[in-house]
């Protein structure tokens, strides 16, 4: 799959809603409503999965009608599916905007130039957004803030960001 076709999460179906057909949809977009727009929404093998033909806000995402769905039971049957877009289906960030799958396979250098890894992920585990690091040298993963102090420098088009791993508790700051 080239990079700009790789897909983007924007939502998960929560189940039926009502006894009319109505499925819910949990939304992982900035603008819930932004859902209807996206047509076809895709599995994560990139198979259709659901098309929203209309929709209202709900307090997690929308409540609507897909073209696949006639019953609260064919609704229900999809609980916990997963929905996708292509990335190029997404608006264009503005200047200095991106998204943050965006930072995925980006070389993560140390301030002196040192490869460090390469972004595997993005992860944000309530506290706050977390990159996960696979090292350029092999071993585990390790993760990142992703804060302006762990990462002051972004080089989106050059394919890289700058990284200051947080000091070990026990370890020093060299003097």
């Amino acid at each position: 799959m080239a990079d700009k076709d790789k897909l983007i999460l924007v939502g998960q179906v929560a189940g039926g809603f009502g006894v009319k057909g109505e499925v819910r949809v949990t939304a992982y977009t900035a603008e819930p409503t932004a859902l209807l727009g996206y047509g076809v929404l895709l599995r994560a093998d990139g198979s259709p999965g659901l098309t929203l033909t209309s929709g209202r806000p709900d307090k997690n995402g929308v409540v609507g009608r897909a073209k696949e769905i006639a019953t609260k039971e064919q609704a229900d049957a999809l609980r916990g599916l997963k929905l996708f877009i292509p990335r190029d289906r997404l608006p264009e960030p503005d200047e200095d905007e991106f998204y943050l799958t965006d930072l995925v396979g980006l070389e993560a250098r140390e301030p002196a130039g040192t490869v460090l890894g390469t972004v595997k992920s993005v992860q944000n585990f309530g506290a706050g957004d977390m990159l996960e690091i696979a090292p350029a040298l092999g071993g585990p993963t390790w993760y990142l803030p992703f804060t302006r102090d762990a990462v002051p420098e972004l080089h989106l088009a050059d394919g890289w960001l700058e990284a200051v791993r947080p000091t070990e508790v026990g370890e020093r700051e060299p003097d």
